[in-house]
């Protein structure tokens, strides 16, 4: 069994967190919109453009395979312009693609601005995360990595609350003002990220030490913590320790990535294989379990469970939005105090539970279609609220907070970056099939699958995923098998590799 005893947490200093606290809303809000949006603006897309099931649920899954390209590109971009302006050039993206949507004409028209929003919102994705953990503090990181799901939940909640607004426009602008309105928080945020600091991680493979320990003594408690973890930061990115100064010089390799895809992929230690099989399948199941099945196609779902008037259903699925929304507030306060791995193993199993009873209550209508059954209609209802308290309590936050505090630094970007291919490919494919699939074994029966699902990452995540919570970043290897002598031999290599010769100072 996967276990290790939880460190004792340390309260973040609220004077210490807040330059980390503005990365928690980059780029998540946009997401969270696009995802909510197109659940109820689906029910007029269908009736304007006269497009079949197989063309709707498609148009709703694309932007997740879409946005791999994104995800993959975000790990180049990162490492090139940094973490801040790679969130300022994905806000951008997705900007365009949200006005390509709302001028849409026709449905090929509407695909190309799927097209566009899902670059953009690889980018964001991967990035947000990513660079919140790199410039939080161990004590604050669960609770600020969290941040960006619970942004991604308050731009569902948004997009519900945009159907609900414009449902009564007339049909033909309706759905447009829905999705064209979502340029207006990429905007937003694009501006805010210009009052945030660099990584201070990104600035040490950089050779901006100086740069790196004005962000630490910003983020850290006193001057002595923040040496201490730039000195920690910089053996990690293979700097010799006694090598000091303003700038220095850090010659680039020319097989660096070269070496990054062999030590990640073509020829992994045990340890890197682990962390690696840890990310893919917690975001595997993360979407495998039928999350974007729920928030997708809420009010499809609600409507087979006997609620058919529109504004009823999308109303309902406004109730869904503000439910998701709470919990995962909930969850931020209970990350880096409860741990990752008993929120996560609680969360996954009332999910299991909240989907059986789901299945059982659609299968119960689907059965007697001609018949009101109250308490079939309650318990759906109830379930699916019960479903989506579970997923923000703990699979949904902990997805992103996990994955991104586990990877070493010379290949944290494109191992997250993997974790988020896995994670799209699975929501796309789950998102794309869905209706088709309910077509196939009922509506109740998809939902019985997905909870055969749940079962099977609950046993994953027991068996396989350490506790993290209250590690520094760089303590990670330790907890999945790393040995002293294999990380100092890694920070030894990538010194060697990297050959830092000269040192500057300002």
């Amino acid at each position: 069994m996967a276990s290790a005893a939880l460190p004792e947490a340390v309260a973040p200093k609220k004077g210490n967190v807040k330059y980390a606290s503005f990365c928690a809303i980059l780029a998540s809000i946009i997401l969270g919109y696009d995802i909510g949006v197109i659940s109820g603006a689906a029910i007029y897309i269908k009736k304007d453009l006269k497009i079949s099931d197989v063309q709707l649920e498609i148009l709703a899954g694309i932007l997740n395979i879409y946005s791999l390209i994104g995800s993959f590109a975000a790990g180049r971009t990162s490492d090139w312009v940094g973490r801040r302006y790679t969130v300022v050039f994905a806000a951008a993206i997705f900007f365009v693609g949200a006005l390509v949507m709302g001028f849409a004409v026709n449905y090929a028209m509407l695909m190309v601005g799927r097209f566009v929003a899902g670059v953009g919102v690889g980018y964001a994705i991967m990035i947000a995360p990513v660079y919140t953990a790199e410039i939080a503090p161990a004590s604050a990181r669960g609770f600020l990595t969290s941040f960006p799901e619970v942004f991604i939940n308050i731009g569902i909640l948004l997009g519900y609350v945009s159907n609900y607004a414009f449902a009564r426009l007339p049909l033909r602008f309706g759905w447009r003002v829905m999705l064209g309105i979502g340029a207006v928080p990429s905007a937003l945020l694009a501006l805010m990220v210009l009052g945030m600091p660099e990584s201070p991680r990104w600035l040490v493979m950089k050779g901006r030490l100086a740069d790196a320990r004005a962000v630490l003594e910003k983020t850290t408690g006193t001057p002595e913590e923040a040496a201490q973890r730039l000195a920690d930061i910089k053996v990690a990115a293979g700097i010799p320790s006694d090598l000091d100064g303003d700038v220095v010089t850090v010659p680039r390799e020319r097989n660096r990535e070269k070496l990054v895809w062999k030590e990640l992929i073509l020829s992994p230690t045990p340890a890197i294989r682990r962390i690696l099989l840890s990310a893919v399948g917690l975001h595997f199941f993360q979407q495998a379990s039928g999350i974007d099945s729920v928030v997708l196609y809420s009010p499809r779902v609600f409507k087979s469970a006997g609620i058919t008037d529109d504004n009823q259903l999308l109303g309902t699925t406004c109730a869904v939005g503000v439910t998701k929304t709470l919990f995962i507030l909930v969850a931020t306060f209970l990350l880096d105090s409860a741990g990752r791995r008993p929120l996560l193993l609680s969360s996954t199993g009332g999910m299991l539970v909240s989907l059986v009873g789901l299945g059982t209550g659609l299968t119960v209508v689907y059965h007697y279609p001609d018949a009101k059954i109250p308490w079939a209609v309650g318990l759906c209802i109830a379930s699916i609220l019960a479903y989506v308290s579970f997923f923000s309590i703990g699979l949904g936050p902990m997805t992103s907070v996990y994955t991104s505090e586990i990877f070493p630094l010379r290949v944290r970007a494109l191992g997250y970056a993997f974790g988020i291919a896995a994670n799209r490919v699975t929501s796309g494919v789950i998102s794309m099939t869905f209706l088709s699939l309910s077509k196939a074994i009922t509506i109740g029966g998809s939902f019985f699958l997905y909870s055969g699902i749940c079962a099977l990452a609950w046993v994953f995540f027991f068996t396989y995923l350490p506790e993290t919570r209250g590690r520094t970043l760089e303590e990670m290897g330790k907890l999945f098998g790393m040995e002293d002598a294999d990380m100092a031999e890694q920070a030894e290599d990538a010194a060697q590799t990297e050959k830092v010769v000269e040192m500057h100072t300002k």
